[in-house]
C-alpha cells in the first residue's frame, strides 16, 4: 500500500483515494498520522540554528557554500 508525505497509509488504486480524500474532506473520517520518532522540541531548535547560522555567513561565505552544493550534487549525477 503506497505511504503519503508522512508515511501515512493511501489506497493504491486511483478510484479508492479519491474516495479516501473525499471522506476527509467531508468529515467522515479522519486522517490518520503517524509519530515520526523525533523530539519537537528537537525539532524546533534544529530549525533555529539553521536560521541562526544563516544569518551569520557573510555573503561570500554562503556563495562558497552553495558552490560547493552544487559541485556535490553534479558529481552525483554524472556518476
Amino acid at each position: 500500500m503506497p505511504k503519503g508525505p508522512q508515511g501515512q497509509r493511501r489506497p493504491a488504486d486511483v478510484i479508492g483515494n479519491a474516495v479516501k480524500v473525499m471522506r476527509i474532506a467531508t468529515g467522515e473520517e479522519e486522517e490518520e498520522f503517524e509519530d515520526d520518532g523525533k523530539n519537537p522540541a528537537a525539532k524546533a531548535l534544529g530549525a533555529k540554528g539553521g536560521r541562526a547560522r544563516a544569518q551569520k555567513l557573510t555573503d561570500r561565505e554562503r556563495s562558497e557554500a552553495a558552490r560547493r552544493a552544487a559541485q556535490m550534487r553534479w558529481a552525483a549525477k554524472s556518476q
